[in-house]
């Protein structure tokens, strides 16, 4: 699968080689994710955690209803939700049993084989305006706190970790509305102008 966020386009100031690699280092160190590629450096999904991606207007909408969260970063027009790996497996199967299914939500996933462009962590030279960056920074590995949000019961979580079935209805239902926003001031994609509107 493809990225699930826009990759910013390789530009004169963009960060030299060296600064990707003692990222990829940081990454690598301090959280134990892999890493590939430079100008932009890019996280694989899959393989440490999965990513739930959503318009960033919708992304917000979630994050002030105060769905507890993973990690969440902010790459152009979208925005990335961390979640546990597996997680962009059991999107489908969510947005069907939550009765979302049937409609077009510009909410989708990267799993095994995808990747995301890494934003600069905490401490490290910030990015261009417009790059990905971190709206809630990844916890270092060895820090205590709340794990990436799965898919374990339905509301209970796993050892307090964020609930997935939450965090995917509350994205759904804020794609939806963005999506009857934009069919209200003429904003539709072609891609959702052919599916039916649902009201919530």
């Amino acid at each position: 699968m493809n990225s699930a966020l826009p990759s910013p386009r390789s530009s004169p100031d963009a960060a030299p080689a060296s600064a990707d690699a003692a990222l990829a280092l940081r990454y690598a160190d301090e959280l134990g994710w892999a890493t590939a590629g430079s100008a932009p450096l890019r996280l694989l999904t899959g393989i440490a955690f999965d990513v739930l991606a959503l318009p960033a207007e919708a992304g917000h909408a979630v994050l002030r209803r105060g769905v507890r969260t993973g990690p969440v970063l902010l790459s152009g027009d979208r925005m990335g939700l961390l979640v546990a790996e597996g997680g962009a497996d059991e999107l489908p199967g969510l947005l069907d049993w939550l009765e979302w299914g049937s409609l077009a939500l510009d909410l989708t996933a990267a799993g095994a084989g995808g990747h995301i462009t890494a934003p600069p962590l905490p401490g490290a030279p910030g990015g261009s305006p417009g790059a990905a960056a971190w709206l809630r920074p990844p916890e270092p590995r060895r820090a205590p706190g709340p794990a990436l949000p799965a898919l374990a019961g339905f509301g209970s979580g796993t050892g307090g970790a964020p609930d997935l079935v939450r965090l995917v209805d509350a994205a759904a239902n804020e794609c939806h509305r963005v999506r009857l926003s934009r069919a209200r001031s003429g904003r539709m994609t072609r891609d959702s102008a052919d599916q039916p509107l649902a009201f919530s």
